[in-house]
Order: structure tokens, then C-alpha cells, then sequence
């Protein structure tokens, strides 16, 4: 016959409670050793089951966001960061624009941190439960593509509304034509003013009609993308060629 702790590691198996056979001995003592009642036992050990599922769902959501690399906001060099972004990445941090529903576009020269912020702020995101997408906008374009050819993409469309935060990173390191244009124009304008996206790119708003031959549709898309949006401008020295300059000084 079972014994009574063998019986609750069942039902802690059958019911998928893993911290309750993990954790059952631990606060068995504890409680023991504390005098709790059958009530302070059963909240401490729920308490722990609960924590561990929400520990597993964020690293969930980080593993389905998509992330390249991960980067973290302590791991960023304010002094080494262009002007705007020291300002506004306090209130950033805050990802108030996520609830608000507010895009941020990062534009400036390679090498400043555009990514490195814009996966920092994702992967916080996904720590404090928001849903998140992180893909180039290369990728992007051709997955609308596909969905389109394959009649999937009110599919696809209905997907990329939901996530709380979207990252397009790359913006304007492929062209296109008009109609990629356009696809890509409404795929974004799905979430304006309701779910906030962030924008990386190389390319200031002037010169985006570099990438996507069509004024009028440039012109659309700059004033959907930041409407209500923060707008940091990147520009500084590229942190490659910093650490390049000192390999070389240290030499």
C-alpha cells in the first residue's frame, strides 16, 4: 500500500504540479518547523507551484519570441550611448509604451545599440508577461509573401495584431518593390495606435523612399509608424570601432 507522500507525488504527477514533488519534503520541514497550519502549508506549496509556472511561461515566451541574441539592458554602457538614448531609455525601461500602445523607432548609423536596446526592452517584456515578436523586417516581407501566395495571409495577419510587441529589426537593409511596399505597409498598419512596435534602422525617415520606391506610400508609412511614437535618434560612434580603437591601444 502507498504512503500518503507517495499518493500526493502521484497526484502531483497526474496533475503536472511539479514543484509540489519537488518542494513537498522541503516544506513538510518548514512547516514542521514553523507549526503552520494545513492552510499556511497548502499556500506556501501553491505559492511555489505558481511561481515555477510563471518562471516556465516566461522562458516560453523569451524561446517564442525569436530573439537572435540575448541582451539585456543592465549590459548597455549609458555614457558609450548616443545623447537620446540615455534621456528617454529611463522611460523606456518603464515599457509604458507597450501598455499605451506607442511605437519607438531607432534610427541611426550601424554599431549604436539599436538592436541591442530593442531586444533588451523584448526580453523584459516577455519577464513581466507581455507577448513578443522579434523578427527583420527582410523576414517579415517574405513571410507575407508566402502567406499571400499560399491565401494565408489574413492568417498570418490575424497573429501579428496580437502580440503586444513587435520588433522589426533592419529596416532598410533590403529594397523593395511597390507591392512589397504595400505589403509591408499594411502588415504594420494593422497594430497602429493599438499595439506598440519597434522599429530599427539604418536609414533617417528622408531616406526611406531609398528602399521603398514610392513617395506617396513612404510618405503613409513614416506618418502611420510615428504617429504618437518615440523617435530616438541612434547616430553616434559605432561600438565596433570603439572596441577596435582600444584592441588597438591596448596593443
Amino acid at each position: 500500500m502507498k504512503s500518503e507522500k507517495e499518493t500526493i507525488y502521484d497526484y502531483a504527477a497526474e496533475l503536472k504540479l511539479l514543484a509540489f514533488k519537488e518542494e513537498l519534503e522541503c516544506t513538510l520541514s518548514l512547516a514542521a518547523e514553523e507549526n503552520w497550519n494545513h492552510l499556511q502549508f497548502l499556500t506556501e506549496l501553491l505559492g511555489k507551484e505558481s511561481a515555477r509556472r510563471r518562471e516556465c511561461r516566461r522562458r516560453s515566451r523569451i524561446r517564442s519570441a525569436g530573439f537572435p541574441q540575448m541582451k539585456y539592458l543592465h549590459e548597455l554602457v549609458m555614457e558609450d550611448m548616443p545623447k537620446e538614448a540615455q534621456v528617454i531609455l529611463p522611460e523606456l525601461e518603464t515599457l509604458d509604451f507597450i501598455r499605451q500602445g506607442r511605437n519607438l523607432v531607432l534610427y541611426g548609423n550601424p554599431g549604436t545599440g539599436k538592436t541591442h536596446i530593442a531586444t533588451a526592452l523584448g526580453i523584459k517584456a516577455c519577464q513581466q508577461d507581455f507577448t513578443v515578436l522579434f523578427t527583420s523586417v527582410p523576414v517579415l516581407l517574405t513571410q507575407i509573401r508566402e502567406a499571400k501566395s499560399a491565401k494565408a495571409l489574413r492568417t498570418l495577419q490575424l497573429r501579428f495584431e496580437k502580440y503586444d510587441l513587435v520588433i522589426c529589426d533592419e529596416f532598410g537593409y533590403v529594397s523593395c518593390d511597390k507591392e512589397g511596399g504595400e505589403l509591408l505597409f499594411n502588415h504594420l498598419s494593422l497594430r497602429a495606435g493599438k499595439k506598440a512596435t519597434i522599429i530599427t534602422t539604418n536609414l533617417a525617415f528622408n531616406r526611406w523612399n531609398e528602399i521603398i520606391k514610392d513617395k506617396v506610400l513612404v510618405a503613409a508609412m513614416v506618418d502611420r509608424l510615428t504617429h504618437k511614437a518615440y523617435l530616438v535618434n541612434m547616430t553616434g560612434l559605432s561600438y565596433r570601432l570603439k572596441e577596435t580603437q582600444k584592441m588597438r591601444q591596448d596593443k
